[in-house]
């Protein structure tokens, strides 16, 4: 019989690891190829992963409540013929579970040689301690030993260091304050063969980051857990404050024409699609226009070098009925026309509210648009999805009394205005890319043809 290597596939440029929720199959089941497996939670979206061949699940490599990188074998299928184990892709032998894998640079290294230096240094932990490729990813960028991280304890599964407990410790390191000294984590189980702990290396002195204080309750109150979305929203908008310096610009655009327009046509359009026709579809197409003239708006950054995306892929933020937000995306959103952007806006935020997008849904933005005008907020200062640079909030339209120039003189009027917020990355977006970008978004915007069909 042949066996073959069923590994975690890449689910978005960003996701550099996933862990296991539950396994669909049990060793000895018949699998067929593309059914469902396992559940993966990664930190943009839980999901099924099918399989790539059909047979019989021989193995199961990685458990329930695990954390494993993208690449990394995770079963073993038997198809028949040879036995001899194959990986399904090439990168499962590139990539081990308790190996970093590379991504975008999103913690640039303050010290350059000493990040070189250590480099060398993170091997397999004596301890038999498991960290996650993208804690050994950020322990490489910022400097720290295997050594120093054996002693920064874990607020994880069995005590393992999470992303919060590294960004902390980091940026508890770097600001100087004194941190408490923490005992080493205790060695997990080994097998035989597995080499003992080396105990000659003296532990370093006080280097664990303290964790938040420890808050006391009082008087009327309720304490409710976050669920597992809401602190992946928390940690990721942290995160990108951190990482990107944000600035936002403001422009307030006449639409008056749009809502005249979208009155017109959305019964019609109800009548003879089965679907609502929104503002959201009408913002993004003006956003692609403006992408198209400013592509230095689509772009990423991998430490010192600037990624510029020939797709354009708009993330659409959606609000979910338990508060949480989620950002699927319309990919190549620039070949699409008015009707086809606003049924696949439609699409996306539907099952978005049923909890049915996959990961695909969710992959490779590269600019991201928010209607906070659907609250009845005027505007807002949105917080950049990483690794984009930018994004934009649109707020609610609202009427108000206006200039308006004729050839027989200035009269006012009522007209609908909104503000367009403009949030960007000043480490590649300066104030004049920033805004001229939204200046044209409004423009286009403003100068929307009442005659368009759809």
């Amino acid at each position: 019989m042949a066996l073959v290597e069923m590994v975690m596939p890449k689910m978005g440029e960003s996701i550099m690891e996933g862990t296991v929720l539950k396994w669909l199959k049990q060793v000895g089941d018949t699998i067929e190829q593309d059914e469902s497996v396992l559940e993966v939670a990664t930190d943009k979206v839980d999901t099924e992963v099918p399989a790539i061949q059909g047979g019989v699940l021989k193995e199961i490599l990685v458990q329930e409540g695990q954390v494993v990188a993208v690449g990394a074998p995770i079963a073993i299928i038997s198809t028949g013929g040879d036995d001899t184990p194959s990986a399904s892709t090439p990168s499962a032998q590139a990539a081990p579970a308790t190996q970093p894998t590379t991504q975008p640079a999103a913690h640039p290294a303050e010290a350059p040689q000493a990040s070189a230096q250590v480099s060398q240094r993170l091997e397999q932990p004596a301890s038999g301690r498991f960290y996650s490729p993208l804690v050994m990813n950020i322990a490489r960028e910022e400097g720290i030993s295997m050594q120093e991280l054996e002693y920064i304890p874990g607020t994880g599964k069995e005590g393992r260091v999470s992303k919060k407990d590294i960004l902390e410790y980091v940026a508890n390191r770097q600001s100087g304050a004194p941190a408490a000294s923490a005992p080493a984590p205790q060695p997990v189980a080994q097998p035989a063969s597995a080499p003992a702990p080396q105990q000659s290396a003296p532990a370093p002195a006080a280097v664990s980051a303290p964790s938040a204080p420890a808050q006391s309750y009082s008087g009327n109150v309720e304490i409710i857990e976050m669920d597992r979305m809401r602190k992946m929203i928390s940690q990721r908008m942290v995160d990108s404050k951190r990482i990107s310096p944000h600035v936002t610009s403001f422009v307030e655009a006449d639409v008056t024409n749009i809502v005249n327009w979208r009155n017109k046509m959305k019964d019609a359009y109800k009548k003879r699609e089965g679907e609502n026709l929104t503002f959201t579809p009408i913002f993004i197409e003006a956003i692609v226009k403006a992408i198209k003239d400013f592509p230095m708006i689509n772009v990423s950054v991998d430490g010192d070098k600037i990624i510029k995306k020939r797709d354009i892929n708009i993330g659409v933020a959606v609000a979910l009925p338990s508060g949480n937000l989620i950002v699927p995306v319309i990919h190549n959103a620039d070949q699409m026309n008015l009707n086809g952007l606003t049924k696949k806006v439609n699409d996306l935020a539907n099952r978005a509210r049923l909890n049915k997008l996959t990961a695909a849904d969710l992959a490779d933005p590269t600019y991201t648009v928010s209607n906070v005008g659907s609250f009845g907020n005027v505007m807002g200062t949105p917080i950049i999805m990483q690794p984009q640079v930018a994004i934009m909030a649109v707020g609610a339209i609202k009427k108000k009394p206006a200039v308006i120039e004729t050839p027989e003189g200035d009269l006012i009027g009522i007209r609908q205005f909104m503000f367009l917020s403009h949030s960007y990355d000043h480490r590649v977006v300066d104030g004049s890319l920033g805004g001229m970008f939204v200046r044209r978004v409004g423009d286009y915007l403003e100068g929307f043809d009442p005659n368009t069909t759809i």
